[in-house]
């Protein structure tokens, strides 16, 4: 059975003091009004993951994610953070290949290919990031556009590498802009990603494959995003950083 995750991108937000409040915050009405199977990822700044860490008890259901991570295991590579720094201070979740990273950064397939393995490696779970433009929806073919990025990246691993591997699908279109793709848009390219899982891997493995939404979602719209079949769960943007707001879409995926 495949995982229900709602993650919290929190981007490039919050001073120390807010991250702090914030996390407790979540932390105590996850703790209160969760009752479901849903895993809680929190994806701070990577300044504040080992602070954090201390403010989320074993008990409740949420886990600790980074926003990124270098390809390489160490080295010269100034102002960059390994897989193995994210795992020595209790990292369980990596976002790889957002949106932002493809567009600001240049990370390519193939690099995104090379973060994957290091965070495998290293036992944390990718949360792997693809998804089409704007342009790419209204004028190609942006299934294939998105096939194609689990192609390069990820149809390498193995069959056990890759059940350890979560999809989010973010049309770049409706990240930051107010605009939402519809329940049944989602659940399409969603669907697509799983047949193509299962063109690679098998049927038992896409049916297990936890496949995110990731464009906007909010506490309006996340029931019925969350309604469709092979919509598991999202990573949150904006919304994650105001805690009833991202609590109440946790309440709607458990």
């Amino acid at each position: 059975m495949r995982k229900k995750i709602v993650a919290g991108n929190w981007k490039m937000n919050k001073n120390l003091d807010e991250a702090k409040a914030l996390v407790s915050e979540v932390v105590n009405m996850v703790r209160d009004e969760i009752t479901g199977e849903v895993d809680v990822v929190l994806c701070p700044p990577a300044v504040y993951l080992t602070t954090l860490r201390q403010y989320i008890p074993t008990e409740v259901r949420m886990a600790l994610g980074a926003q990124n991570c270098h390809e390489k295991e160490s080295g010269a590579y100034t102002g960059e953070v390994s897989a193995l720094m994210l795992k020595s201070i209790g990292v369980q979740y990596v976002i790889l290949g957002h949106s932002e990273r493809r567009q600001h950064f240049g990370e390519t397939n193939a690099q995104l290919a090379e973060k994957v393995n290091r965070v495998l490696e290293y036992f944390m779970y990718p949360i792997f990031c693809c998804g089409e433009s704007l342009d790419q929806r209204e004028n190609g073919d942006y299934v294939g556009f998105v096939k194609s990025q689990l192609t390069e990246s990820l149809f390498h691993l193995s069959p056990e590498q890759f059940s350890k591997v979560v999809i989010a699908y973010e049309p770049i279109w409706a990240i930051g802009t107010g605009l939402t793709a519809s329940a049944g848009q989602a659940q399409d390219m969603h669907f697509e990603l799983r047949q193509h899982i299962a063109s690679k891997y098998g049927d038992e493995i896409a049916q297990d494959t936890t496949i995110l939404y990731g464009g906007s979602a909010n506490e309006k719209n996340a029931a019925d995003l969350f309604a469709q079949p092979d919509v598991d769960g999202g990573l949150i943007g904006g919304a994650s950083l105001k805690s009833r707001e991202f609590t109440n879409i946790v309440k709607a995926r458990q």
